[in-house]
């Protein structure tokens, strides 16, 4: 029952993030715009240790991240400079990072293998992950609930479900999930940007390297 209700509001996100089109407009991923990561952190603290509030890569984005409603499953904020924590993705102790692509999901294609992403907590404390995969989809019924997706490298075909077990569910990461206008059709297809733990700092000052098999916590 759980897995079908968090299916359930994946697929529901497919189409917002695609259908719903904000006014505003996209900012350039331009490092030169961007705060310092220190003066970023001052702006995304509010004290809360366990709440996410903001996602920092080096020259491409400083986002401050918001978390979904209990009861909104599939609410994306369509505000520039912000992105929505996806909550089905943090029942399963993931990261899920949602964002329009005419907004702050304009600059997830920058991203790249090997990039330093830090999430912010709202005490300070930063957990850092590296760009390991990028992966884009066609929706074969772009308007559909219950559409197929083909992956752009392998042409393999996967459903809803299965991508929904392939980017938010398994080992600790953290996902990046936009849509792909192409043709004109704003619901074309869907990007996801995964990144794997590197290391954590916590309000101390402390680094703490981060392995399968536990912690390792060094000065």
């Amino acid at each position: 029952m759980k897995n079908i209700k968090l299916i359930k509001a994946l697929i529901g996100i497919f189409l917002l993030l695609c259908l719903t089109v904000p006014s505003n407009p996209a900012n350039a991923a331009n490092g030169s715009t961007l705060p310092s990561f220190t003066e970023f952190v001052g702006q995304v603290f509010n004290g809360q240790p366990d709440v996410i509030r903001g996602v920092y890569v080096a020259g491409v984005l400083a986002l401050q991240v918001v978390q979904q409603p209990v009861n909104d499953p599939g609410k994306v904020i369509a505000e520039q400079g912000v992105a929505t924590q996806f909550r089905a993705a943090s029942e399963n102790k993931n990261i899920g990072l949602l964002a329009h692509n005419n907004l702050a999901g304009a600059v997830f294609s920058k991203l790249k293998v090997g990039q330093e992403v830090g999430i912010i907590y709202g005490n300070g404390r930063v957990d850092y992950f590296i760009v390991n995969h990028l992966a884009s989809y066609q929706a074969l019924q772009p308007d559909s609930q219950t559409g197929d997706f083909v992956d752009q490298e392998s042409n393999l075909t996967y459903s809803a479900g299965q991508i929904f077990n392939m980017f938010y569910t398994g080992a600790e990461h953290v996902t990046f999930q936009t849509c792909i206008l192409k043709d004109g059709i704003a619901s074309w297809g869907r990007l996801f940007v995964t990144a794997i733990p590197y290391f954590s700092v916590d309000f101390r000052g402390f680094r703490a390297l981060r392995f399968d098999l536990g912690w390792s916590t060094v000065q």
